[in-house]
């Protein structure tokens, strides 16, 4: 191989190589959204301990913070001698420290509101949905351009008022992994 085409090929390669580490940047105007499984335990001891689905999505209006709207299937509590379900909405703002730069992988750590329905009430009487806030933290490994794998933990407030008077506090934590997509 002559001199002129082996350096061609390592400025083609070299070039390959800075356009694909540049893609891995998270940017203001990225979309993403995030699938996968997560498993729940609630620390009062009311709840089965549920591995269900999770699907988020996502929109980064700067290149270090991010919104994001995310759920999971739903947990059955057994408390005061019945059962009710339970199915959590989190709107998360999200920041991203390392959004920007060229890195494999992106941490975050996002705080916001969820809101819980309650449903399939069993011997309990009926069960008011819930606001609370929630936390998290998480981190993006990025594997091309548009594909990585997500893990991530979450704590959230969540108290079940049931009819006569009587709260508890089921208080999840949360913790799951999965796919992302970024377009």
């Amino acid at each position: 191989m002559t001199k002129t085409k082996l350096f061609s090929a390592m400025v083609v390669a070299g070039a390959c190589a800075f356009g694909t580490q540049a893609a891995f940047a998270y940017g203001a105007g990225d979309f993403f959204a995030r699938a996968g499984v997560a498993k729940t335990d609630v620390d009062t001891g009311y709840a089965d301990s549920d591995t269900g689905a999770y699907l988020g999505l996502g929109y980064m209006f700067h290149d270090k913070l991010g919104v994001e709207l995310s759920s999971m299937t739903e947990t059955k509590i057994h408390a005061e001698g019945g059962t009710f379900k339970q199915v959590p909405v989190n709107l998360m703002a999200q920041y991203y420290p390392l959004g920007g730069m060229d890195s494999r992988v992106q941490p975050y750590a996002g705080v916001g509101v969820n809101y819980t329905t309650f449903s399939s009430e069993s011997g309990v009487g009926s069960v008011d949905d819930s606001w609370g806030a929630t936390g998290e933290l998480g981190v993006d490994l990025n594997v091309t351009q548009n594909f990585g794998f997500n893990a991530f933990a979450q704590y959230t407030d969540v108290s079940a008022d049931i009819s006569g008077g009587r709260d508890i506090d089921l208080d999840p934590v949360t913790v799951g992994a999965g796919a992302m997509l970024r377009f």
